[in-house]
């Protein structure tokens, strides 16, 4: 049962989370001297225990209307598969991730009363993504595109940093956006080799709604904005030039992009592109993050 429950979880998935609260984190050090690390374990493991919540009803979600039965599993996309072996502990999983929600809300109060009501509104948000999330938003293309982003970019950023300073910043909101656009397009390539299963289960993301194309284009957009972002925030005098940091990524995402737009329609992507889309969102954010920490 332990191993099915942390299967469910996808614990390899989670270093995203780590990733985006680092950068936070980050970027309140630098903004402040008074810089608490029992704050900051605190709002990491609430982002991992809203993050592990979120897979794990989307686990059960997934196993009761079979879509997992259907879809070809790769280290990227597919779901974990620890259902389809043990059944039996749906409830469980789905129990759990009920629970792991129920601790982020009680961390989130606790919060509340720490620093002020200006976060309850990302709070109310982040939960409601987490719960409608699998059985609403994955049938609404333009939802479906942003609510990843919408969950790691503004909605963890913003909420870590304002529980760090108790304020809420220009600069963390525009910073935000870069896990906005990394996290959807994650997402968006990873739907790739899931395309007909989505389909027969009555999912209607981006790629069901208005084919390949215009999803491997959405991508461009999104990778370029995210570039374009870190750039503007620097030049601007808002970040240091150390964050340029997380600009080495273009090592990745440029051949990326190329090879995108030469093989989005074939039957299935090269696992070396979900590879690469993989390392683009975990370390940018984390190269960013250490770029500040140095400044």
């Amino acid at each position: 049962m332990i191993r099915t429950l942390l299967a469910t979880a996808r614990p390899p998935f989670l270093v995203l989370t780590l990733s985006v609260i680092l950068m936070a984190g980050a970027l309140a050090h630098y903004d402040q001297a008074d810089f608490s690390i029992g704050l900051f374990v605190l709002v990491l493991l609430g982002a991992l225990a809203a993050h592990a919540s979120v897979n794990m009803l989307n686990e059960a979600y997934d196993a009761r209307s079979g879509l997992d039965d259907l879809t070809q599993r790769t280290a990227f996309s597919g779901g974990s598969g620890a259902l389809q072996h043990n059944p039996a502990r749906i409830n469980q999983v789905e129990a759990l991730g009920l629970g792991l929600l129920g601790f982020v809300i009680a961390l989130g109060l606790y919060f509340i009363w720490l620093t002020g009501w200006g976060l309850l509104p990302i709070g109310l948000i982040g939960v409601g993504v987490v719960v409608a999330y699998t059985p609403a938003i994955t049938r609404s293309p333009w939802l479906c595109l942003i609510a990843p982003g919408l969950g790691f970019g503004p909605l963890m950023v913003m909420g870590a940093y304002y529980v760090l300073t108790g304020s809420y910043s220009c600069i963390a909101f525009a910073l935000s956006l870069i896990p906005f656009f990394l996290v959807n397009n994650l997402l968006l390539l990873n739907q790739y080799p899931d395309l007909e299963p989505d389909r027969q289960v009555g999912r209607r993301n981006l790629l069901i709604a208005f084919g390949k194309k215009v999803g491997a284009r959405v991508f461009l957009v999104f990778l370029a904005a995210a570039f374009l972002t870190l750039a503007f925030l620097v030049i601007s005098d808002c970040l240091p030039y150390w964050a340029l940091l997380g600009g080495l990524m273009l090592i990745v995402a440029v051949p990326l992009a190329i090879k995108l737009m030469r093989s989005y329609q074939a039957p299935s992507l090269a696992p070396s592109l979900l590879a690469w889309n993989v390392v683009i969102n975990l370390a940018m954010p984390a190269l960013i993050g250490l770029g500040l920490l140095i400044a």
